[in-house]
């Protein structure tokens, strides 16, 4: 029952990191040296992906309301409105599909080390401090997510890909896109959410599916290991998105920026001369 109790570490790690902009992947590798699970690498593999589910679903249950098309609380303007939401996020993820899902395998098999982690983690941390440095005296074009064009959608959908690379956070990646590209740290935030719905339910599709195509099967112990881990980050993401959303209102991603760069100094400390 040890991996339980691991479970529940790596669930609170994923719920805290999956929507900061600071890197589940680089966070759940350094963890993942101090608090193996007892499975097989194939398990640990998927399991550090598919527990992102839960992370996911925190996003579903905050925004139902906005998310869903069918209310019979919403006007015939609000519902057509998320219609044309829900368009712009199935367009932005094309363009991690037609590049990602090729090139998956190859990354985890070559990428997936603490070199890049370290290095991502490095260069976008920084590039989070030059960026709101530059925006300081800047107005945001886009202040309303209703009124995202369709162009900017799929270019923020574009530095998603940037986020192939371990260390890059799929969530850093898109923020620091969009805000380039002219939005408010706010819409950024918000539409990072709800790219994160369909890219995230694809990944962890198609890591349970090799799972399985690779012959594996879960044992019961297997299933409450992901069922517990999953349910954690549910709940720690939760927060944590709540914890964004009104963080942002006042404060800028610099924070996040020094943070990652302290992270990444400490990988190449414990990688690079204590391992």
């Amino acid at each position: 029952m040890l991996d339980v109790f691991k479970a529940i570490i790596l669930g609170i790690i994923e719920g805290i990191t999956e929507f900061l902009p600071i890197s589940s992947t680089g966070h759940l590798y350094l963890a993942n040296e101090f608090i193996k699970l007892q499975e097989s690498p194939a398990f640990i593999n998927m399991f550090m992906v598919v527990i992102q589910l839960g992370a996911i679903l925190a996003v579903v249950v905050i925004y139902f309301h906005k998310l869903n098309p069918f209310s019979p609380h919403k006007t015939v303007l609000e519902r057509r409105q998320t219609w044309t939401l829900w368009g712009k996020v199935l367009l932005a993820v094309m363009p991690s599909v037609i590049i990602g899902l090729p090139l998956n395998d190859f990354m985890d098999e070559h990428f997936n080390t603490w070199p890049v982690i370290a290095a991502t983690l490095l260069i976008y941390g920084v590039l989070f401090i030059i960026i709101e440095n530059y925006n300081q005296t800047k107005t945001p074009r886009l202040t309303d997510l209703n009124k995202l064009p369709y162009s900017i959608a799929l270019a923020i959908g574009a530095f998603q890909v940037l986020s192939l690379i371990p260390g890059t956070s799929r969530s850093g990646a898109t923020i620091l896109g969009a805000i380039l590209i002219g939005t408010s740290r706010y819409v950024a935030t918000e539409f990072s959410f709800f790219l994160a719905i369909p890219t995230m339910f694809g990944a962890s599709l198609l890591k349970l599916l090799k799972f399985f195509m690779h012959g594996n099967v879960f044992t019961g112990l297997q299933s409450f290991v992901l069922l517990v881990g999953t349910v954690v980050s549910f709940i720690v993401a939760y927060a944590a998105i709540k914890f964004l959303l009104d963080y942002i209102k006042r404060n800028d991603f610099k924070a996040f920026g020094w943070y990652r760069i302290v992270l990444a100094l400490i990988v190449i400390g414990y990688f690079g001369f204590c391992k």
